[in-house]
């Protein structure tokens, strides 16, 4: 967990316009995570109407995940394709075109997941952060190494990740958008992280000295800038798992994209790790035990 934005203060903090209809510098400050408020991505509710006519149809959470899921296979083709019985000749020379279709990867929101939970800066990592980047204007300051100075080779590796067709097909910034959306619905619906619009997360790491814009490990209270999307835990011992310093926070929940029981996946649940949205969050930091 600590991996994913280390050195991340040698990079200029970069904005760019977004879909989520505030200034980037307001979204990405301890302003905004001190009073957060709701966030929408532009289109993304109206462009799936009927997914939220379902959802507000759902009296459990259970319910509007097999809804969502259920959603997301019609949606953009994620079920596996049923295997063909071959009948004749003309069939059987089809075969090889059909055994290729079973194998065809087809990208989705729940693979850039798992690849996440592996590695954080591989394809699927450099992807989420380019969603991040497109629809609330951070742009990323780590990605294998400090994205400072651009052109760079570390700006050419990432850039040509989070371009691969290897992920970055069959919409899958859609898939995100749609998969944000569910996550403030539940969030909002079913309360899953509780009533309150923030909540204390933890993270684990190691150079985080290079991550302070103010205050100092030492004071144990600091500014730090944290990557365009950013993975914090539910505990302070899972965060300790991942680096000499636990560092506290207080998440605004407009921020979460994704959380563990979100979906009906066992994804990132083995260190109950959320992703949520970066920018600049103040933090108390003590030494992991």
């Amino acid at each position: 967990m600590g991996t994913d934005d280390e050195a991340a203060c040698g990079a200029p903090h970069w904005q760019q316009t977004n879909l989520v209809g505030l200034p980037t510098p307001l979204l990405a400050s301890i302003a905004f995570n001190a009073h957060p408020q709701p966030l929408h991505i532009g289109g993304a509710r109206e462009s799936a109407v009927g997914l939220f006519a379902l959802l507000d149809r759902c009296g459990s959470a259970d319910e509007a995940r097999e809804v969502f899921a259920h959603y997301m296979k019609l949606a953009f083709g994620l079920a596996k394709p049923q295997p063909r019985v071959v009948a004749n000749a003309a069939q059987a020379d089809a075969a090889p075109a059909c055994a290729a279709e079973q194998r065809r990867w087809r990208t989705s929101y729940l693979k850039l997941l798992q690849g996440w939970g592996m590695d954080a800066n591989g394809a699927a990592g450099a992807v989420l952060k380019s969603w991040v980047e497109s629809r609330f204007g951070l742009v990323p300051t780590f990605h294998k190494s400090a994205l400072a100075r651009y052109p760079s080779p570390a700006w050419i590796a990432y850039l040509e990740e989070k371009t691969s067709s290897r992920y970055h097909s069959n919409n899958v910034f859609q898939q995100l958008d749609l998969l944000y959306e569910f996550c403030q619905w539940m969030l909002a619906r079913f309360q899953l992280l509780g009533p309150a619009p923030r909540l204390t997360m933890w993270r684990g790491s190691t150079r985080c000295e290079e991550q302070i814009t103010a205050g100092s490990l030492r004071r144990r209270r600091c500014t730090m800038r944290l990557n365009n999307l950013v993975s914090f835990s539910l505990s302070p011992a899972e965060a300790g798992c991942f680096g000499d310093w636990v560092l506290q926070a207080q998440v605004p929940l407009c921020k979460v994209l994704f959380l563990p029981g979100l979906v009906d996946r066992k994804l990132l649940q083995g260190e109950a790790e959320v992703l949520a949205i970066g920018g600049d969050y103040s933090m108390r930091a003590s030494y992991a035990d």
